[in-house]
Order: structure tokens, then C-alpha cells, then sequence
């Protein structure tokens, strides 16, 4: 556990809120129990900002609330409202180019046939497909592919599995690591930082001011970061004990194995996550410590005016009643 989260301003067994966020390019993207506030940092230093009343799809289909498939609905809807969000903020910082681009043939027969909200949100989904396809290939795919060079040394399926294993978390780590490099990136993560200084605020019961929030770890344990690390680290529990009982060789078939498995492994780490989120102990503690140490690669202090963007998207979403937020 890191210096930061041992100072944790928040009192263990305090008061721990459902609201959440993204980070966006120059904002932040908050959510609340009713609304969604997209507060961006413009290039002439105003706060752009877009409210929204959340619609959610169990309250229309219930059946998609239950344990499990309600882990696998929301990581989805995550998903498209992140890619959404996203798309909203790259608007106020276009690719400097000496002329403007024209529309692709494609976009503009998208458009002609479905309009403009449905074209949009055609692409907004192939967005979504794409990045839950890039994040399978490279952290389901690829370790598989590579995994099966340890059967020219042994035929051993343990030795496959943890060869496997460790290529997902290496391959994970890695990948993060090479992220958290990249200046623009950086700065995304920067405001990844603030909005877990500012969460951790509100939930100590302070005011929400920068002073407040800058004194605040910016080590979440309710975070992506630590979702995604319990993916992987789930999944390879599944995998180990499923190709333990059924020995599955052959490169592909493990693959699509992967596959069948992974709406389980979603819905099964998104209620470890609700779980650890709703319990301060020595064993949630020891738990929760891999995903918050990958968060030095996701995470980075903001600056004053990013804890600004924080507090405002954060105070948008905040329920009229107390204590209506509670996790």
C-alpha cells in the first residue's frame, strides 16, 4: 500500500460514494446516481460542460441487474458513454492541419442514409468494438499465442497456464507502463488524478476546494485500473482451473475458450469490485494493494486548474439528498 493511501484523509469504514469518473482529454467525465457531467478545460481556459440525466438499462430490464450479468452490462455501458465522453472532448482540440479535412465517402453516406445522431452513434460503436476487440487480442490472444512456445520444451498444462499467466500480467503491466510515457497520455492521467483527489475528498467530508483535494492520495480502490487488473487476475484463475479439468491444446480452441469465459470473468470481478469497495479490512486491503499499485502508472498530480475541472464535475452529479450516494 502506498504513503498516500495510508494518509487517506478519508476515515476507513467512512462514508464511500458511487460516484465515479473518467478522464478525458483536458476533463473529466463524472457520474453520479441520476446525472452525468462532462466538464472539459477549453484552450481559452473556460469550462466547457455537458449535463446529462442517466437512463439505466436495468431500470427498463431488470433481469440485467441481477449479479453477474449486471457486471457485464455496465462494463458495456461504460464503455460506450467513455468512448462518447471522449469524443465530446477532442472537439475543443482539433489536429492542427492547413486545411480541413473532408469527410470520408463512407461518412458521408452514413450520414445520408441514417443522419446525423445515427451516424454518430454508428461510430461510436465501432469505437467500442474495436477497443473491447484491441484489449482481447492483447491481453487474451496474444499471451495464448505466445503460451504455446512452452510446448516445445514440456507438454505440461500447468507449465501452459502459469506461461500464459504471466504473459497476461507482464504483457498488462507493460502496456500500462508505455502508456503512462506518452505526454499526451500523461496528461490524461493527470486528470485521472484529480478526479480521484477530488472523490476522496467528498468523502472525507471536506469542502470541496483545491486546497482540500490536493491534500488528497490520488490511489483509488473503486478504480478502472483496479477493475481491469482483477480481469486479468481473475481470468487467469478461471482459465487454470477450467484447462486444469478440460486440457484444451490446440491454440485456437483455447482462444475461443478465453472468449466463452470472459462475460463470466467481467461479471465476476465487477462484484469482487463492489465487495472490496464496501469493506476496510487486512483482507481487503491485501486484495486491492496490486491494482493500487498499478495506478503509479495511471495516475499522476494534477495541477490546480485540473482539481478545478474535478470539483465542478463532481458537485454536478451530486444527489440533492445526503447520503443518497451512498455505495
Amino acid at each position: 500500500m502506498s504513503t498516500e493511501q495510508k494518509n487517506c484523509a478519508c476515515p476507513r469504514g467512512g462514508f464511500k460514494t458511487m460516484c465515479g469518473g473518467q478522464a478525458l482529454i483536458e476533463g473529466i467525465m463524472m457520474r453520479g446516481p441520476k446525472k452525468q457531467a462532462i466538464v472539459v478545460r477549453q484552450p481559452d481556459g473556460q469550462l466547457a460542460i455537458r449535463e446529462s440525466e442517466l437512463k439505466l438499462v436495468k431500470d427498463k430490464y431488470p433481469l440485467l441487474g441481477l449479479p453477474i450479468i449486471r457486471g457485464v452490462v455496465t462494463f458495456v455501458a461504460s464503455m460506450v458513454e467513455g468512448v462518447k465522453a471522449l469524443m465530446y472532448s477532442a472537439e475543443f482540440f482539433p489536429e492542427e492541419e492547413e486545411e480541413p479535412e473532408e469527410p470520408s465517402k463512407l461518412e458521408m453516406w452514413l450520414e445520408k442514409k441514417l443522419g446525423s445522431e445515427k451516424a454518430a452513434s454508428f461510430f461510436v460503436m465501432v469505437a467500442v468494438v474495436l477497443g473491447i476487440a484491441m484489449s482481447i487480442g492483447l491481453f487474451f490472444l496474444l499471451p495464448t499465442l505466445l503460451g504455446t512456445g512452452v510446448t516445445l520444451v514440456t507438454d505440461s498444462m500447468v507449465a501452459r497456464n502459469v506461461a500464459e499467466s504471466v504473459l497476461k500480467i507482464v504483457i498488462f503491466v507493460g502496456y500500462l507502463a508505455l502508456c503512462s510515457r506518452m505526454k499526451d497520455i500523461h496528461r490524461v492521467f493527470q486528470y485521472h488524478g484529480a478526479e480521484h483527489k477530488t472523490i476522496f475528498c467528498y468523502e472525507a467530508g471536506l469542502p470541496l476546494t483545491v486546497e482540500n483535494v490536493r491534500k488528497q492520495p490520488r490511489h483509488h480502490p473503486r478504480c478502472g485500473t483496479s477493475f481491469l487488473f482483477v480481469v486479468i487476475f481473475i481470468s487467469i484463475l478461471v482459465s487454470s482451473v477450467v484447462f486444469s479439468i478440460w486440457p484444451v491444446t490446440h491454440v485456437l480452441w483455447r482462444f475461443l475458450a478465453h472468449l466463452v469465459m470472459l462475460p463470466v470473468i467481467v461479471g465476476i470481478s465487477y462484484e469482487f469490485n463492489r465487495w472490496a469497495g464496501r469493506h476496510d479490512g487486512p483482507i481487503t486491503r491485501i486484495l486491492v494493494a496490486p491494482g493500487l499499485w498499478l495506478q503509479n502508472f495511471t495516475t499522476f498530480e494534477p495541477d490546480d486548474s485540473m482539481m478545478e475541472v474535478g470539483i465542478k464535475a463532481l458537485e454536478l452529479v451530486l444527489p440533492e439528498k445526503k447520503g443518497e450516494d451512498a455505495w
